[in-house]
């Protein structure tokens, strides 16, 4: 399937959005962006760097700008969506009250070309090493089955998990998170999957 068939099948399947994403994507597609598929999701490419993508929710639908940080925002539409976390990406969230305004949102878009164009990026810094908390290294010494599922996850999953466990102040909070997530990694799962695609 190619990544356009992909893309199709994206805005079908997120149907209560599917006008209003079929909008967005023919405004990216007049531009000289290139129109991908990452991380299941559409996504528009200069040179093989990442520019912008188009997201699709329960309650709303955005568009993600991946060095957003640069761009002016005159019109105070863009947002970080994780705060703390994300430096440079920023959203432009719409819900079914918002127009879409192609003229300003073109604008946009060409801002964030110009910008990858120049080079303008903030480089994610290296990850700190996970610091497993104690009991949890405790729980794989009784259990190897969850010492390889751990092992088997992403070190972003690894860091959630540790980082949920060992931010509770009291040992009896910790222990009770440990519990609720053993279950969760023993599938393999991350501790906010089932929160991905809200």
């Amino acid at each position: 399937m190619s990544d356009s068939e992909k893309i199709l099948e994206y805005i079908q399947k997120n149907s209560h959005w599917e006008k209003e994403l079929t909008l967005l994507r023919s405004i990216f597609q007049k531009t000289e962006l290139k129109e991908e598929v990452k991380w299941g999701i559409p996504a528009y490419t200069l040179n093989g760097s990442l520019v912008a993508g188009l997201g699709a929710f329960k309650n709303h639908y955005a568009i993600w700008f991946h060095q957003g940080v640069f761009l002016k925002d005159a019109q105070k539409q863009l947002f970080n969506a994780q705060d703390g976390k994300t430096k440079a990406m920023r959203q432009w969230k719409f819900t079914s009250e918002d127009s879409i305004d192609s003229k300003l949102i073109m604008a946009y878009i060409l801002e964030a070309i110009v910008n990858a164009k120049a080079g303008k990026k903030i480089k994610p810094q290296a990850k700190k090493e996970i610091e497993i908390p104690s009991l949890l290294k405790e729980a794989f010494k009784k259990n190897q089955q969850l010492a390889n599922q751990y092992s088997k996850l992403s070190l972003g999953k690894q860091r959630e998990y540790s980082e949920h466990i060992v931010s509770a102040k009291r040992e009896a909070t910790q222990i009770s998170r440990l519990e609720k997530c053993i279950p969760l990694i023993l599938e393999g799962k991350g501790l906010y999957d089932k929160y991905k695609n809200c």
